[in-house]
């Protein structure tokens, strides 16, 4: 174990432009794209109360510590398995190039002697971000009990692992408080980065397509509309003013006064009512959801269908000769079918010639039932083997790659009830039986192999998601995509943030008539980890262009730019936009306001524009990522 470069003081603090509009002073944000413009500067004095931990090498890991810094002014120290493994190297280099407060500590794990050299029981909150689960849960136990008030955020992927180790944790914070009572700032947020990103990628993917996030048991929706069309529910706010032309970038969280360019659209953020009432209708997992009539043919049905005629004929006839009842009768006409009857030697002859004629039907019944049973046999198989994509599908979304990402943008799609055909080399992967419950068409296949995209009618798609874990693959994909359909939008989820950016310049000046975004998951994700490290909570985000709008739950209480104001003069364009408030009791507020369900939600929506905020108020506020530090860095 070794201890590398240590705190350095920040450069002085430089003004950050928001994600597309103006700052402060009025001047102009950079263009969409560079990867520069999105890089927020240091903050002039980080936090010395404010020590941060965070735990892995990955680009979250590299994202988190750039944001600690930078955006929210706190001392940061990362642990890292390996020096010279994944973006040690770049997290090293924050303190000794960029002369961020960053200090690197290596560690073949993070046991409990290392998190204490770490500072673990000073620091005011913990990153796990590794990949593994279990490695993460171990180290959030040893910080727990060596810190009892620390904030614990866990990347956990396994939400139903995730919720169950987030209450041991926080049962475990309250049984080591003197008083038995929560620690005042103890609290645990698991977060997964592919539930994080996916609402992004897939509102980036259909842009014009309603993009929805679930708050305090209500619906809201992002949805793009001209200048002039009213939303389709409560309108909350413009969350950005859409360029007609290429090139131009979006303004973000406009003023009251600002109006849309010539032929320009609005982003519009809209509440609509109760999740549940607004789900698609779709196909349940399994196959409780195949119809009855696609298990047999028509034939087959036909010729069941006429042998209980048949049945019924013979019975009915029966009854007449003999006057017995005809309950009884339907009964004989049965056991002489399956020839199981005694022969009617007392009967009259015509009571013979019908148990005759029943038992000659009763010979077509075997082959029947036999054909019946192969059949459906057959159609269950066929139903739960992989769909192929069918040949007059247009205007649908290729997703390719359905690992931990692609299954939860996949979940999305179909939450937007959008037509999918996916992509996938590896059988075994987690979101191919997803997309068998679903009844998704998968393609079998390498990407970059010549006729898979050609299979997945990609041609004829209106997007297309290059998901996969390997940016090469994503690049090459996207560049046969663009052979095949050059107007086609490509998104794709990129690991590296510098090379998305390279990649993003490079497709639109190649292609200007098309739309391209190059995302990076980490991007994505570090706002909702920072955020809950901060002791905040992300509540949903929607991309614009390459930039990203961020909702979030906001104490009012230490923010001179919030307390004391109204609601109207507490919007700062370009920045931020209180849009709910919480009606209930501080003591009574819920920690989690991201919930789909509630039995009584407690937000207040569009609260009039002249309500005076309170320091002991909570808001919801829209806000760019350079506005929700600016917040809550204080």
């Amino acid at each position: 174990m070794s201890t590398t470069t240590g705190p350095v003081p920040a450069l002085p603090a430089q003004p950050a432009p928001a994600d597309g509009g103006a700052d402060p002073a009025g001047r102009p944000a950079p263009a969409e794209g560079p990867a520069e413009a999105e890089r927020p500067a240091a903050v002039e004095r980080p936090d010395e109360g404010g020590h941060m931990i965070v735990c892995g090498q990955d680009t979250l890991a590299l994202r988190l510590a750039v944001e600690l810094t930078t955006l929210y002014g706190r001392r940061v120290t990362v642990v890292v398995r390996s020096l010279r493994e994944g973006q040690s190297p770049q997290i090293a280099a924050l303190a000794e190039e960029r002369r961020l407060p960053v200090r690197v500590v290596e560690a073949a794990e993070p046991s409990t002697a290392v998190l204490a050299e770490a500072g673990i029981r000073e620091a005011a909150a913990l990153a796990l971000t590794g990949s593994d689960d279990q490695a993460n849960v171990q180290a959030a136990l040893r910080a727990r009990r060596l810190n009892p008030g620390v904030r614990l955020v866990l990347r956990v992927y396994n939400r139903r692992l995730g919720r169950r180790v987030g209450q041991l944790l926080d049962r475990a914070a309250a049984a080591r408080t003197p008083n038995g009572g929560p620690a005042p700032e103890a609290s645990t947020t698991v977060l997964s980065t592919s539930a994080t990103a996916a609402p992004a990628l897939v509102s980036a993917a259909v842009s014009g397509h309603p993009a929805v996030v679930h708050v305090d048991g209500r619906l809201l929706r992002a949805a793009e509309l001209p200048p002039d069309t009213p939303a389709a529910g409560t309108e909350l706010a413009t969350l950005a003013l859409l360029p007609g032309g290429r090139g131009r970038s979006p303004v973000l969280l406009p003023g009251p006064g600002a109006a849309p360019p010539p032929e320009g659209r609005r982003l519009v953020l809209e509440l609509l009512g109760h999740p549940e009432e607004q789900r698609p209708r779709r196909r349940l997992p399994g196959l409780s959801g195949l119809p009855v009539a696609a298990l047999f043919s028509r034939r087959l049905r036909l010729a069941l269908g006429s042998l209980t005629a048949l049945l019924a004929l013979f019975a009915g006839l029966t009854s007449a000769l003999t006057g017995e009842n005809p309950v009884h009768t339907a009964y004989l006409a049965v056991l002489d079918v399956i020839a199981i009857a005694d022969p009617a030697t007392a009967d009259t002859p015509a009571r013979k010639v019908l148990q005759i004629l029943t038992a000659l039907s009763g010979l077509l019944l075997m082959p029947l039932l036999t054909a019946l049973a192969l059949e459906a046999l057959g159609t269950f198989r066929a139903a739960s083997a992989l769909r192929r994509p069918p040949r007059g599908i247009s205007n649908h979304v290729v997703l390719l790659g359905l690992g931990r990402v692609g299954s939860r943008v996949l979940d999305r799609l179909r939450e937007l009830d959008l037509p999918v055909v996916c992509v996938e080399s590896d059988p075994t992967a987690r979101g191919v039986a997803r997309a068998r419950a679903y009844g998704v068409p998968v393609v079998l296949g390498d990407a970059t192999q010549e006729g898979v995209l050609e299979a997945a009618r990609v041609g004829r798609a209106r997007a297309m998601l290059a998901l996969t874990s390997n940016d090469s693959t994503n690049l090459e994909a996207a560049l046969s995509a663009r052979e095949c359909n050059p107007e086609v939008r490509v998104v794709m989820g990129l690991f590296d943030d510098d090379f998305a950016a390279d990649v993003y310049r490079a497709l639109r000046d190649s292609y200007p008539s098309a739309e391209t975004r190059s995302h990076s998951v980490s991007f994505l994700s570090a706002p909702a980890f920072a955020s809950a490290m901060m002791g905040r909570q992300v509540l949903g985000a929607f991309a614009v262009g390459r930039q990203v709008l961020l909702l979030a739950a906001v104490d009012v209480g230490g923010h001179p730019e919030l307390a004391g104001r109204t609601v109207a003069a507490a919007h700062c364009p370009g920045h931020w936009q209180v849009l709910a408030l919480d009606v209930a009791e501080p003591e009574r507020r819920a920690r989690d306001l991201g919930l789909a369900y509630r039995a009584r939600p407690e937000l207040r929506w569009n609260p009039p524009a002249e309500h005076l905020l309170d320091a002991n108020d909570l808001v919801v506020v829209a806000a760019t990522r350079e506005g929700l530090g600016r917040l809550l860095r204080h």
